[in-house]
């Protein structure tokens, strides 16, 4: 039996998505962060002569599950059975045929995967919605498109407005709707230059509003972002993106 693309590609679905949908919760994982900033700080748990063997399981680690990635989707019971099987086959200590388990159990692996990982980005797409909503109540000056697009003018422009055949030049800031930064071209302080064309929908829409001069909050649903699918580590399965943008010159 064929495993899912959910089983098939378990290591990729939970350092990606899991880790994304991490970063949605940021702020109920603070305590964790900090305690992780706390940690590096402190001695290593062993001499160095073993620490490159620690290192390796770190390294094995986040390339399955990154850092606390698995507990968004297995509870701590669930965990540990994942942690023993993943012991005793690593170490030929197992009594079963690795193939006979997953052939047995693979679909049903499938199944719980999948249903875990559908319930989270519909609680991701809800947080965005309320988050669109609230946005709208407290600025006045918002409108919201037909596409579900929302534009906040915050500098009016008065130079040109770019079409998708425009190379633009910008700086931008963005932000999940819990504030966490996935990527800042003000943070790097450095203006970046693109094809208006080749950017997502919500930018396309955004950015043709604008004038030269002008800086303007955008607040792009998923399905003008990134989708379901998200954006590697930084921006989770159906994440709505807040981005402020600055918009120099229209090429």
């Amino acid at each position: 039996m064929k495993l899912s693309k959910v089983t098939m590609a378990l290591i990729s679905l939970l350092s990606t998505r899991a880790s994304a949908f991490t970063s949605v919760v940021a702020r109920r994982s603070a305590v964790a962060s900090t305690t992780a900033r706390c940690m590096s700080s402190g001695g290593m748990p062993y001499d160095d002569d073993k620490m490159p063997f620690y290192a390796l399981g770190t390294n094995l680690a986040l390339q399955v599950g990154g850092q606390g990635n698995f507990k968004t989707l297995l509870d701590d019971k669930e965990l540990e059975i994942v942690l023993e099987a993943f012991c005793e086959n690593l170490r030929g200590s197992n009594t079963q045929d690795p193939r006979a388990v997953l052939t047995t159990y693979g679909e049903e692996l499938n199944k719980i995967l999948g249903e875990r990982t559908a319930g989270i980005v519909e609680r991701v797409k809800k947080d965005g919605d309320d988050y669109i909503n609230n946005f709208l109540d407290c600025n006045e000056e918002a409108v919201k498109t037909e596409s579900g697009l929302v534009y906040y003018p915050m500098v009016e422009g008065t130079g040109a407005s770019p079409t998708l055949s425009n190379q633009v030049e910008v700086h931008y800031h963005g932000t999940l709707t819990d504030g966490t930064v996935f990527d800042s071209s003000v943070e790097r302080g450095q203006t970046i230059s693109f094809a208006l064309g080749g950017v997502i929908k919500g930018w396309q829409e955004g950015l043709a509003m604008m004038k030269e001069g002008g800086k303007a909050t955008l607040v792009i649903p998923s399905d003008l972002a990134y989708g379901d699918g998200g954006s590697g580590d930084a921006i989770p399965p159906g994440a709505t993106l807040k981005f402020e943008v600055e918009l120099f010159k229209v090429l």
